[in-house]
């Protein structure tokens, strides 16, 4: 009985532990958030209505294709 309690025990702390962890950003997650923040702002620029798309269309445009 004891050996179960011990091994319940030994599986349900690093659970634990990891929920813990996750209260607070620490740098790695704020430089990984900044990444992600950017690469979305790099894919909304290239999107089908975005700015790069409107230039690409007026190049189209003035060069008749």
């Amino acid at each position: 009985m004891l050996r179960k309690s011990m091994i319940g025990i030994a599986l349900v702390l690093p659970l634990m532990g990891g929920l813990a962890a996750c209260d607070d950003p620490g740098p790695a997650e704020q430089a990984g958030e900044a990444l992600d923040d950017a690469a979305e702002s790099v894919k909304d620029a290239f999107e089908e209505d975005g700015p790069a798309e409107e230039a690409g269309e007026d190049i189209d445009d003035a060069f008749g294709r």
